[in-house]
This record gives C-alpha cells, sequence and structure tokens, in this order.
C-alpha cells in the first residue's frame, strides 16, 4: 500500500491550505485515514481521523479550524486547513489502518508533506 500526499506549503497566518493523501495498491478495506504533524523538536502528534463511516476526531488545538474528509471511492483523504497559524508549522503525515487482500490489517504512512506558516 502507498500513501501519497500533496498540497503543503508556504502560507500566511491566516491563510488555508487543503492536504490530499491518496491511497493505492491491494486495497480491500480501508478501516481510517488520518492526518498527524511533527514539528521540529517535536514528537509526532495525531491532527484528526476519520473512520470508514465518516466519524472524526480532533485535537483540541485544530477544531474549528481543521476539517478531515473522505472520498472512500477514491481511497483519499483530505484536510481542510483554514485560520492557519505559525504553531501549525510541521510536517504533516497521512496515515491509514489498511486491510488489504494479501496481508492482515496494518498501519501505512506517507512521506510526509512540509506545511510552513510565516509571514
Amino acid at each position: 500500500v502507498q500513501l501519497v500526499e500533496s498540497g503543503g506549503g508556504l502560507v500566511q497566518p491566516g491563510g488555508s491550505l487543503r492536504l490530499s493523501c491518496a491511497a493505492s495498491g491491494r486495497i480491500y478495506f480501508i478501516e481510517s485515514m488520518g492526518w498527524y504533524r511533527q514539528a521540529p523538536g517535536k514528537q509526532r502528534e495525531l491532527v484528526a481521523t476519520i473512520t470508514s463511516g465518516g466519524r472524526t476526531n480532533y485535537i483540541d488545538s485544530v477544531k474549528g479550524r481543521f476539517t478531515i474528509s473522505r472520498d472512500n471511492a477514491k481511497n483519499t483523504v483530505y484536510l481542510q486547513m483554514n485560520s492557519l497559524k505559525p504553531e501549525d508549522t510541521a510536517v504533516y503525515y497521512c496515515n491509514a489502518v489498511v486491510r488489504t487482500w494479501v496481508a492482515p490489517t496494518a498501519e501505512y504512512w506517507g512521506q510526509g508533506t512540509q506545511v510552513a506558516v510565516s509571514a
């Protein structure tokens, strides 16, 4: 299973970005997808997750600003980030818990995409 992210970049405070992550491979079922981030010198933290049924979960610091969504037909997850703050600066990683046709359920990661919020 491969996860390919896109949409990162440099944005001013208060701006918006939309991240996308497409999963490909011998996928039978994607149980959940999500986004994590890691800022310099800090541990990786969960940002938001979404189940196959559409149930979402967010860390408190992004509630009301970020929206996670999912297109099950395209095996793609999105993260709409509004009202960005400098503290949102990090490498954002896509995560998926996937059941394939040839392997047990496992967790997969994307390569990461940089988000920088600066004036």
